[in-house]
């Protein structure tokens, strides 16, 4: 069992630079403040790494690459499996490392290390499956198709779930026998620090994993996208910061997995459980207050049941309790800064003057400057940005349909397609939906749709590129065909 204090999980203060298998501070010596959304204190000074390190760290890995890329899967397995169970044994302590830097329920925290950790023990499985094959061309000679490691990664976390996004990239990575540069989001770095350090403990090799933190992203991604020795680059957060990406992996060709912005509709039928679909809205919208890609933003719901959907709905959210995320009762916590509080009031108060109803909640929580009360808007006009942007934030906005068609067609009707949600009874709707849904994923009666053992990933202007699943490892490795002539 591996059992620590929060302090001792950390490296030291102003030593979160984890290079060639050190901890140490910048070269500068600059840092910056990690601050708890809930109350504004300061919970660490992390290292403000610039360009100097940024290439140090790829040094690093370029240096590490030859022989971790020579690894056995055995070996790559065993490193996995033993940052999983370490991981596992300390849920509470990576929970309320979440909960203090960003700010989700300790509940929800605790979820988070179960759905993160399953993504170090599915790619610790997945290392032993290369999934290479021979057969023969049409004239008799044979082929060979195996995998190698594409080389060293660039792998950029988001703030929203720091745990998870880490293990997601990072997982798959060494699976492939890839070395890694991470950059955790500036608002949530701990939890990174945190991960790293376990896999440092369950015996990775220096230079296999290193991590910079800094407030000054561009600078090093502008350092490390330059450098020809990069070859992939994996990036979770908004569509504008993706396509930027985009263009400069351009340059040197390099390999990209980009999970961006999302829009999801959430369908319901006339001839669903409402019941059930109230549950699945409440965990679609409400997981992570909806700080989350795969929050359901659009809420379609047929004229037929609206009525008795949104009185069920009400109910629910009134009940909803806020608070600090670290008390037991708590629902709803912060939201990651000031700034998100006053970009969703603006949304909500923007529907409301263009005819949408303001049913619950709709403005600042009393707890805090960072608190925004759980609301519920109907009759949504769609022209409205609280309908058309992503949210982000505990708003759930119901817009009304009539027919199959208009309820389809409005779904789809975003340039966004990561999740989709739909609730019916009917097996005819079901595969409409099926066939219909321009999504990356889907899910039918059901508010929860994400996990370690399926691929994950948009289309449209939401990315490219799978993460999870036996698709995930792929994106991490090379084909090479053979042809073997005796």
């Amino acid at each position: 069992m591996w059992k620590y204090k929060v302090e001792s999980v950390l490296p030291q203060s102003g030593k979160s630079l984890f290079i060639d298998g050190q901890w140490r501070a910048a070269d500068s010596g600059k840092v910056f403040t990690v601050e708890n959304p809930a109350d504004g204190s300061t919970l660490y000074q992390a290292s403000d790494g610039d360009k100097q390190e940024a290439l140090a760290a790829l040094d690093s890995a370029d240096r590490a690459q030859e022989s971790w890329g020579q690894s056995t899967p055995e070996e790559r397995r065993n490193i996995l499996q033993t940052a999983y169970e370490a991981l596992m044994d300390n849920r509470e302590i990576f929970a309320e490392l979440m909960t203090r830097e960003m700010g989700k329920s300790f509940k929800q925290a605790l979820g988070e290390v179960d759905y993160g950790g399953g993504f170090l023990k599915w790619f610790s499985e997945e290392a032993m499956r290369e999934y290479g094959r021979t057969f023969h061309l049409p004239d008799g000679r044979k082929g060979l198709v195996t995998h190698d490691p594409v080389g060293p990664c660039y792998l950029i976390t988001p703030w929203n779930f720091p745990l998870a996004m880490g293990t997601r990239k990072i997982g798959p990575a060494l699976a492939a026998g890839d070395t890694v540069v991470v950059k955790p989001a500036e608002l949530t770095p701990l939890t990174t620090l945190a991960l790293v350090e376990i896999l440092r403990q369950a015996g990775v090799p220096k230079g296999v994993v290193n991590v910079i933190t800094t407030s000054h992203s561009s600078h090093i991604s502008d350092a490390l996208f330059a450098d020809q020795r990069l070859r992939k680059v994996s990036f979770t957060g908004s569509t504008p910061v993706g396509v930027k990406l985009m263009k400069q992996a351009a340059d040197n060709v390099l390999r990209t997995s980009m999970e961006l912005g999302g829009n999801a509709p959430f369908v319901v039928f006339d001839d669903a459980d409402i019941d059930a679909a109230v549950d699945g809205v409440m965990l679609a919208k409400f997981r992570n207050y909806g700080e989350a890609c795969t929050s359901a933003n659009r809420i379609l719901v047929q004229d037929g049941v609206a009525d008795e959907f949104v009185a069920k709905v009400k109910d629910r959210i009134e009940a909803l309790v806020v608070g600090d995320g670290m008390d037991e009762a708590t629902d709803i916590g912060p939201l990651i800064d000031v700034k998100a509080v006053e970009r969703i009031g603006g949304l909500v108060d923007e529907a409301v003057s263009q005819g949408a109803e303001l049913i619950v909640g709709g403005h600042r929580d009393e707890h805090g400057e960072r608190y925004f009360q759980p609301t519920l808007l109907d009759r949504v006009p769609r022209k409205a940005r609280v309908y058309a942007e992503e949210i982000f934030g505990p708003v759930l906005a119901v817009s009304r349909f009539g027919s199959d068609e208009e309820g389809t067609q409005a779904a789809n009707d975003t340039p966004y397609g990561l999740a989709a949600y739909a609730y019916t009874s009917s097996i005819k709707r079901s595969e409409l939906m099926q066939r219909r849904s321009e999504s990356g994923v889907l899910a039918i009666n059901s508010g929860v749709l994400s996990d370690a053992t399926v691929p994950f990933g948009g289309v449209k202007q939401s990315g490219v590129g799978r993460e999870g699943g036996a698709e995930g490892i792929f994106e991490y490795m090379t084909t090479k065909y053979t042809l073997l002539v005796p």
